[in-house]
Order: C-alpha cells, then sequence, then structure tokens
C-alpha cells in the first residue's frame, strides 16, 4: 500500500505514466490498476522509474483485460521490451499479487 504523500511525490511520473497509457489508449480501470501498482512499488531511484511504469502499465491493463503486448507498452514508455518482461511478475508479486502462472 502506499501514502498519499508517494501520490504528490511522484506527480511528475504518473503524469508520464499518464502519457504513456493515452498512447496505449487504456481504459480507466487498466490505468488506476497501473497507478496503484506504480505507487506501491515506486522505487527510490529515479533512474528505475521509466521501468516500474512500463511493467506497472503491462501488468495492470493485463489486470482490468485490456492487455496490450510488452512491445507496445516498451514503445510508449521507451523502454526497452526486456525491461518490462523481466520486471512485471516480481512487481505484481511485490504488491501482494499472484502472477499468472503461463
Amino acid at each position: 500500500m502506499y501514502r498519499a504523500r508517494d501520490q504528490v511525490e511522484n506527480e511528475e511520473w504518473l503524469a508520464q505514466l499518464e502519457q504513456a497509457a493515452d498512447r496505449l489508449s487504456l481504459g480507466t480501470e487498466a490505468r488506476s490498476r497501473a497507478q496503484d501498482l506504480f505507487l506501491s512499488t515506486v522505487p527510490e531511484k529515479d533512474r528505475s522509474k521509466p521501468a516500474v511504469i512500463a511493467a506497472s502499465l503491462y501488468a495492470g491493463a493485463l489486470i482490468a483485460g485490456d492487455e496490450r503486448s510488452q512491445g507496445d507498452v516498451a514503445d510508449a514508455v521507451g523502454v526497452a521490451r526486456l525491461t518490462i518482461q523481466q520486471r512485471w511478475k516480481g512487481l505484481l508479486e511485490e504488491a501482494g499479487l499472484r502472477p499468472p502462472g503461463w
């Protein structure tokens, strides 16, 4: 879980998450899930935040049934597809969710 202060401190990063969600045409539920995942697992170092944004968007869309490919999400955020592939399951586990077994 995250604190309200986390949201304020990460406004810039949440704006980037929203911009990428716009590029992906994600629905409201997917955006909300992605924000929650990002804020629940936000790293301290700024250089790691784009990777967490991408993994959060991918996982949030997956949870909401508004799935996008890892490549599409990577392009929208500006990270490598491999970054998402390596992070999204761990991000779900860190947030207390169980990733799919496929």
